[in-house]
């Protein structure tokens, strides 16, 4: 700290769940098991994705995007968090809190708006197949990618040096992570205009682009309860059924965070919340993913039987 205020920290204490000493052996056993499930049903996902010719599509494209983001995010706060669960001095310096803020913004708030083009994807696949190629052509697919990376990092480069600059008077924040509305709560005086930064961010990111996916989804369900066999509207829902199962997880958990009035739970609920919205979520995105998709299962299959065939002959 400098000056008599003692309002610039260089160590930060992080609260986590010390409150409850019982529970720590096993909440890092979940996070570990779930970090590990995370890193290698992702990495699995991106792999497929990348060597099989098969799943050259764009939303596989867009799939192994937010296969890549979902490690980004846990690996900014999990590892963190399974250090300091078996640590009596559970500290984060200064420049790792502002990585770890900065990182998980930028990959939550690019999320919520690949998530919306993962829905205009599907709507023009379903809604205008024979035009599909044409509209949803490479460029285009990484265009789309492009601006999804672009507009979170920059909205979060926006939010968290806004959070920065922003006198604190502690430095113990009630979280195991630097979650920015947890060391927001440290502020000496409340800050007009980080507020609207957070209001306006928070709406640009998630009910505008939730809008966009309930109207994708509006012409979606048109389209498919005109198609008059069974087996065609049955094919045409499972490839939309992961991408919904998805969207409802992470902006359910999403808007129970950011957008619900301060007091209407306490601080230890929104630590349950955003650990299952940062490590349940990311792992069973592939899961779902692998289960309701039959490309990525037999892809899945053809990865795995190379790989027995490369062991075979390695042997032999």
């Amino acid at each position: 700290m400098q000056g008599e205020n003692l309002t610039i920290w260089s160590l930060f204490f992080l609260e986590g769940f010390s409150r409850y000493p019982e529970l720590e052996i096993v909440l890092f056993v979940f996070s570990l098991v779930m970090y590990l499930i995370t890193l290698l049903g992702n990495s699995t996902l991106i792999l497929i994705a990348v060597l099989d010719s098969c799943l050259q599509s764009p939303m596989y494209l867009f799939l192994g995007n937010l296969s890549f983001m979902d490690i980004c995010y846990t690996s900014a706060s999990i590892p963190t968090l399974l250090v300091n669960l078996l640590s009596c001095q559970k500290t984060i310096i200064f420049s790792g809190c502002a990585v770890q803020m900065y990182v998980s913004l930028a990959m939550g708030s690019t999320e919520c708006v690949l998530l919306a083009v993962m829905a205009y994807d599907r709507y023009v696949a379903i809604c205008n197949p024979l035009r599909y190629p044409i509209v949803m052509n490479r460029q285009v697919c990484v265009q789309l990618a492009t601006v999804s990376w672009v507009t979170g990092c920059l909205t979060a480069l926006l939010e968290a040096s806004f959070a920065l600059q922003i006198p604190l008077c502690g430095n113990l924040i009630d979280h195991f992570t630097c979650e920015i509305l947890a060391v927001l709560k440290l502020a000496c005086t409340s800050s007009l205009l980080m507020d609207m930064v957070m209001l306006v961010v928070s709406v640009l990111l998630l009910p505008i682009p939730l809008l966009l996916i309930c109207i994708s989804y509006v012409f979606i369900l048109s389209t498919v309860l005109r198609i008059s066999s069974a087996e065609g509207r049955n094919k045409a829902f499972s490839t939309c059924g992961a991408h919904l199962t998805v969207v409802i997880l992470y902006y359910g958990a999403a808007l129970s965070m950011y957008l619900k009035p301060s007091s209407s739970s306490s601080q230890e609920i929104d630590k349950v919340i955003s650990l299952l919205y940062g490590v349940l979520t990311p792992m069973l995105n592939p899961i779902i993913y692998s289960l309701r998709n039959k490309e990525v299962k037999d892809a899945m299959k053809r990865l795995l039987g190379r790989i027995t065939l490369h062991q075979t002959r390695e042997n032999l």
